[in-house]
């Protein structure tokens, strides 16, 4: 999907190969886990400075279209 991409970086130095959000070590993930939660992506930057916005609606677009090519 996205390895190694704009948004995302895969490396084992860096988390132990967990993917975070590109020049940053927060795992995808736990964007995830703050929605999850009932977060808003704002609380989630709040607490992650290093994520930008831009980052995370690039992914949250992209997780869509690999959605929809799934169910189509």
């Amino acid at each position: 999907m996205f390895k190694n991409s704009p948004v995302i970086s895969t490396s084992p130095e860096i988390m132990g190969g967990t993917p975070v959000f590109a020049n940053t070590r927060v795992p995808v993930q736990t964007l995830f886990d703050y929605l999850k939660a009932g977060e808003s992506i704002d609380d989630f930057l709040d607490g992650f400075p290093t994520v930008t916005r831009e980052q995370v609606i690039e992914l949250l677009e992209e997780v869509g279209k690999q959605l929809v090519t799934i169910v189509a």
